[in-house]
């Protein structure tokens, strides 16, 4: 392996190692033929450096390491990552993921375990709010802000601030992300703008982005999406990913994954609305995928209405209303807070409430007659809908996603129902040939793991650092020769299957 080779791979396999690991210690000895250098002034420098640039500390930790130890025949030693990494891959700022959900709003850099911003997608601007209506929304066209005259374009707030000015005179609020697909362009260019210039304080011109969407997302959408970010933002090159293959990604860290793969099943809950989605070698299989009316919106209200009025269950939960009846001072809690108008403080006792707001997924109907189908039932019809061959991988490796999936134990009880539901299948497929056919069993696991809440974000964080990434972008060239419908289309990349 030459030295160059050797960085690479070290990067891309094993970049998340702690500087001072034996592992490296030894690769940097063989290749650099001495590992002396002090870790400390190592990473001073790799701070300073990546305060400077942008660049992941974890590349310029290695830069450092390496190139203050001898460097080999050949290599000249030098600072600049310019002068030792590939030109198309590693000597441009580190790429921007952003994840647009219908509630949060995530954005950080890539090779970044945590967002560096997590904010409401709300926009306050100069009007009243947009009213709702029963009827399907039209979504307008982007209206180019480059192209507009004026300054009451720039008069507006986004994430918490303009949640803070909804009730000051003259702002309405506006959520431009309804049900996870864009709902008003011209609001979500403007808050992609002080996304990137106010919060993040990078210059577009020097990054790649990454970006996510829903499953079934229009190719259209995605035409909008490259036309403002390649006209408006004139940004390096862009990668649209959508959101359940990227939460594949993220379950890699996973103790219990033994494999890098892209197939699985994703239930991706968040704020507004929950998907099952199939995925097979990176690819979503479209025709399969359901959508749950039932996320951490709802899950809130719910709880909100039990705390105004505690009322009758169904008989199957009694057991667990016995439990809080007998040991209030055990299962109970008393939340403290303060009237953020009047002052005045109050306190409130949570207790059934605890149980019964994740209940919903299991048994809905204590919530609303409108939606009956547990989750259990949907991820297994959601599995049968998929081609035979590809049954047994999705059964094996659910993956969750989304803040609506934190609950405690949310993966066992998913996984017991879901495994009951299989079992029954197979006994009743057993009986009906007259026991001549018996099944050998279908392993069924759901996969949790400590990146769960922002999945969808540190997936894309994860593929964006690895040097496929910027191979599999439509750059500025392309879309200049091409035009908005070379996004309409992106490689698959990251599975080492």
């Amino acid at each position: 392996m030459s030295y160059f080779d050797f960085l690479l791979h070290y990067i891309s396999t094993s970049r998340h190692e702690p500087l001072d690991t034996p592992h490296l210690k030894s690769l940097v000895a063989q290749k650099s033929g001495s590992g002396t250098t002090s870790i400390d002034s190592v990473q001073t420098e790799a701070q300073t450096d990546a305060a400077a640039t942008g660049i992941p500390i974890a590349w310029l930790n290695l830069k450092h390491w390496v190139f203050r130890s001898s460097v080999p025949n050949g290599y000249q030693q030098s600072t600049s990552l310019r002068s030792v990494f590939l030109p198309s891959a590693m000597s441009v700022l580190a790429p921007i993921v952003c994840d647009n959900g219908t509630g949060y709003s995530k954005v950080g850099f890539a090779g970044n375990s945590d967002p560096s911003f997590v904010f409401p997608t709300a926009i306050a601007t100069r009007g009243s709010a947009a009213q709702t209506s029963r009827a399907p929304a039209v979504p307008s066209k982007p209206g180019h802000l480059a192209s507009k005259r004026g300054v009451e374009d720039l008069d507006f707030f986004i994430g918490d601030e303009a949640l803070a000015n909804s009730k000051t005179p003259g702002y309405g609020v506006h959520y431009p992300i309804r049900h996870g697909m864009i709902d008003n362009w011209d609001h979500m260019e403007r808050f992609w703008e002080q996304t990137i210039f106010k919060y993040l304080r990078a210059e577009p011109e020097d990054h790649y982005f990454l970006l996510t969407e829903p499953p079934l997302n229009a190719p259209e959408n995605r035409e909008q999406t490259a036309e403002i970010f390649f006209e408006s933002f004139n940004i390096k090159g862009l990668y649209i990913a959508v959101q359940a293959v990227l939460a594949l990604a993220a379950s890699w860290t996973s103790d219990r994954v033994t494999e890098r793969t892209l197939t699985g099943t994703v239930i991706d809950s968040g704020d507004g609305v929950t998907h099952v989605i199939p995925c097979a070698e990176g690819y979503v299989i479209g025709s399969a995928i359901k959508h749950i009316p039932i996320a951490g919106r709802d899950i809130s209200q719910f709880v909100l209405n039990l705390l105004r009025e505690r009322g009758e269950m169904a008989a199957d939960i009694v057991r667990e209303f016995r439990k809080y009846d007998e040991e209030p001072l055990k299962y109970f809690e008393r939340y403290e807070g303060e009237h953020s108008v009047t002052g005045r403080k109050y306190g409130v006792d949570v207790g059934y409430e605890r149980f019964l707001a994740p209940e919903i997924f299991f048994n809905p109907e204590i919530y609303s007659s409108d939606f009956l189908t547990p989750l259990p039932e949907i991820v297994d019809d959601v599995i049968q809908s998929s081609p035979i061959d590809v049954r047994r991988g999705l059964y094996k490796n659910i993956v969750l996603s989304g803040g609506s999936t934190m609950f405690q134990h949310f993966g066992n009880r998913l996984k017991r129902d879901l495994k009951q539901l299989v079992d029954r299948r197979l006994d009743a497929g057993a009986l009906a040939s007259g026991s001549r056919q018996k099944s050998s069993g279908v392993e069924v696991d759901v996969i949790s793991h400590k990146r769960q809440r922002y999945a969808v974000w540190f997936g894309g964080s994860l593929l964006a650092s690895l040097p496929d990434f910027y191979t599999s972008c439509h750059t500025k060239a392309q879309y200049d020769e091409v035009g908005p419908s070379i996004c309409r289309r992106y490689q698959i990349f990251g599975s080492s299957t």
